[in-house]
This record gives C-alpha cells, structure tokens and sequence, in this order.
C-alpha cells in the first residue's frame, strides 16, 4: 500500500511540475487565474462597449489590461468577445516607450510558439525585445494569422491613415488627431477602440470627450483604477509612495485623477459610490423636486427622495435650453407622471432659484408666476449661500466616518458630468461654468442639512475665516458671484 501512495505521489508530482513548467512558459493562463484577482482588470475585459478606457494611477495594473486584451484578441480565445482572425494597431507615445512599454507586455504574455513572424523596425526579431517591432504575426486557435501592428504618436497622423483595422489600443493619451484618424481605420469592421492611460497632461480633449463624454456616445465607458484596486501591490511600498508625493502627484499617480490647478470642488464625489443603477423608489420616499431656471441658459430640474435612513436619491432629470416656461413644465409633468409623483391640492410643488422671482424683458410675469400657471407651485425661498452650501453637498457625499448619503440614478447624467467638472478657480471662487444641475442640487440638500444630525458638522475655523473672506471680496467687488 505504501508502494501505491508513494506511486501515486510521485505522478501528481510530475503533473504539478509540467502544470508549472506550461504557466512559467504561459503567463496569460496565469493571468487573474490565482486565488487573488484584480477585479477591475475583469470588469475592464468584460465590458462590451466599443470605447473603453482605464484611467490608472502608476502600477494600478492598467497596461495589463491592453496587453492582456490585444493577446486575447489576436489569439482568439478571448473569453468574453467574439473572437475572429484580427488585425489591430497598438499606439505609444514614442517608438522608445513602446519599446518599454506596451511592446514588453505583449511579448511577456504571447508564448513563442505562437509567433508565426516578427517583423523587426530596428534590432534583430530573435531578440525583439531589444528593438523595436513594426508588426507580430500571431498564430491563432482558427487555424489562420493575426496582426498586431505597432504605431507610435510622434510619426505624425499622416502614418495612421489607410489600414482597416478590428481594433486600436491606446497605451497613454494619444493626440486628438491620432485618435480621430484611428477611429476613421475601425470604422468599416465596426472594431473597438481600448485605452490604459495615466492622466497627467490636466484637462486635455480626452477629458472632455470620454472622462466627462460632453456627446452623450453610449458606446463611450472608462473606469478609474487606484493602488488599492491592485491586490499584488505591497502594502508598505504604497504607504512610502503615497507619503513621498504631493497631493496633486497622488491624484493622478495613484488615482487616476483629472487634475486642475484650483483642483475638484467636490473631490468627495466618486461613480462607482454614488452612481447607481435606477430602481423603484417607494412613493414613501418621494420629497421635492428642485429647478435652476434657465432660457437662454439650461433649465435644470432634479427629483429627490430620502429613505428612512436621511439619505438622498436623486432620481430623475430634466435638462434642456433655449425653450420657454410652458415646455420645460411640461416635460415636468410628463415625468411626474411618470414617478406618480405627489401633488398639492393638484399641483406640482418644486424650490427654485430666487432669480425667478424678477420679471424679464420677455415677460410681463416672473418665471415663478408663469410656472404657477403650469400647475406648478415653486418656491424661491432658497438658501444660496455657496460655500455652506457646498460644504453641506460634501458631507452628503462622505460624512465624518467616510459614508455616502447621497446617491444619484445613472440617468442624470447632466448632473453627474457637472460633479465631475466642478473646479475651483481664482480668489477660492468655484469656477461658474455648467453648474445649473450643481446649483439646485445644493438649494434642495441645503433645507435637509438641519434634518441630518448624522451629517451635519460644526464649521472650523478655516470656513468661518474663508466664508468672511469672500464675503469682503463680494462687498469690494459690489457684485454677486453665485
């Protein structure tokens, strides 16, 4: 008997020995396989939207993820896509960071023996990692080649033109030239276009057009990614890394922050906490809908519901410009109905920004008067005193122990894109640009801050001082700001 177990043992040995011979010479069947797994690298390659990006702070894993999908792909096997026999480009800043960089991470997770031809652009293609490579032909399981060919910015977009690809991967921001003319080669195949970034450059194209997507393109998806989110990372060397750099530094480097001088005003505010999926509210909970009145400018209308708990949903959104009174209440009822809101003695009951109470060129009645004769009853009783206004949204967004207890549906979008583009500017002033959603949000939290004891805190003396600054500046430029 003991010969048999001593047999026995001796074959599962040799099984675990080529298992670890197969994964030294395999890394991709290593790849998030273990008993620790980098959740957001998953939710990355399984998202099925055409333009994906990961915003990462340095070492979060984000570069993984391109080489990860660009092997995947080429090879055929990729576990969430439709695989195919493809042809992609990945794009580097420069030939030299290629070289380091995206080159070096494909070739780490391609085993040889699934290279058919390296096609070298300079140094030998039996030591590639060395050189720099124009294009891998790659064996897939279909019996047939793939191609991933290699492109970096600093050729100029001229070098982007011709080629019909299935996809691009963007190791880095690109320019915005670079990435139209690569959105131009996918577009015949309907391919895909697939980012890893760091970003450092502050609030460039790619900040507007995908971080805040300004076009509404519903194929457009990102996600942050932080040192926490790396679970191989060491602990005590990102407490040294984290100790070593500024505030900014650690914003984009280990967080993967868009970053301005003045910096976020509400930095608080994070998607994947305070962004959730819409789901019926109980008509319990319905409480008040809140307007930033708008003609020429947008109107911004929010509904807001509080749970037994005092947290906040915002769970609906109208947002719309250059439409009269009767549109807007309109499109307000409509939704209303929608929600079977609660009325008063018939009529819709909404807070308003006080401005509403003044009469226009256009008008002989004030926009509350008109609304009024649209059955709905607003109330310009607002408190519009910013900076307490915007401390009471920080404390709904993370309290004293670090809890969120305001939470906004995905559809309000509008709203969620001001969150994200709410920035300080000169004279500790927030910077008035697209903050018509962030305004009425702030008069509706700013009549709940009393009912929220949990929330509410004592002002230091850092905001008494500010608020009394600002206030002398108001007084010494004679005008409003808010």
């Amino acid at each position: 008997m003991a010969n048999i177990m001593s047999e026995l043992e001796y074959k599962l040995k040799l099984v675990n020995n080529e298992i670890v011979r197969r994964r030294e010479n395999n890394h991709l069947a290593g790849y998030n396989t273990g008993k620790v797994i980098h959740k957001k690298q998953m939710i990355f390659h399984k998202c099925k939207k055409k333009n994906r990006w990961v915003f990462g702070g340095n070492r979060t894993g984000k570069t993984e993820c391109g080489a990860v999908e660009t092997v995947w792909l080429a090879r055929g096997i990729h576990p969430f896509k439709e695989n195919k026999p493809i042809s992609c480009w990945v794009v580097s800043l420069s030939r030299q960071v290629q070289r380091d960089v995206a080159q070096n991470k494909i070739l780490y997770y391609l085993r040889k023996d699934w290279i058919k031809q390296i096609v070298m652009t300079s140094g030998r293609a039996d030591s590639a990692e060395g050189g720099i490579i124009d294009y891998i032909l790659v064996k897939n399981v279909f019996g047939s080649i793939s191609k991933i060919g290699f492109k970096s910015c600093d050729q100029g977009r001229e070098k982007f033109q011709g080629a019909s690809l299935d996809f691009v991967w963007f190791d880095e921001e690109p320019p915005y030239d670079i990435y139209q003319e690569c959105r131009m080669r996918i577009m015949d195949r309907r391919g895909m276009i697939f980012g890893t970034m760091t970003p450092l450059k502050g609030l460039t194209w790619i900040y507007n057009e995908i971080y805040l997507n300004k076009n509404k393109d519903d194929e457009i998806w990102y996600q942050q990614m932080e040192w926490a989110d790396n679970p191989f990372l060491d602990k005590e060397e990102v407490m040294a890394m984290t100790k070593s750099l500024s505030n900014d530094e650690l914003e984009s480097r280990r967080y993967g922050n868009f970053i301005q001088s003045g910096g976020l005003v509400y930095n608080e505010f994070d998607e994947n906490i305070h962004v959730i999926e819409p789901f019926d509210v109980p008509k319990e909970w319905q409480d008040m809908i809140s307007i930033d009145p708008g003609l020429n400018n947008p109107l911004s209308a929010h509904w807001y519901a509080e749970d037994f708990d005092g947290n906040i949903y915002v769970i609906a959104e109208h947002f719309d410009k250059g439409k009269d009174v009767a549109y807007h209440a309109k499109k307000i009822k409509e939704i209303s109905s929608l929600l079977d809101w609660h009325t008063t003695n018939g009529k819709l009951v909404a807070l308003i920004d006080s401005a509403a109470n003044q009469r226009t060129l256009a008008s002989s009645k004030s926009v509350v008067e008109l609304f009024y004769e649209n059955d709905i009853l607003v109330n310009p009783k607002v408190n519009k005193d910013m900076f307490s206004g915007i401390n009471v949204v920080k404390r709904f967004l993370k309290d004293g122990d670090g809890k969120a207890h305001l939470y906004i549906f995905k559809n309000c979008v509008n709203l969620i894109s001001e969150l994200k583009s709410y920035w300080w500017g000169e004279g500790d002033l927030p910077i008035k640009k697209d903050d018509h959603c962030l305004d009425e949000m702030r008069y509706y939290l700013m009549t709940k801050n009393a009912l929220s004891p949990s929330i509410k805190q004592k002002k230091n003396e850092i905001q008494l001082d500010k608020e009394k600054l600002i206030k002398k500046l108001k007084e010494q430029k004679g005008k409003f700001y808010f």
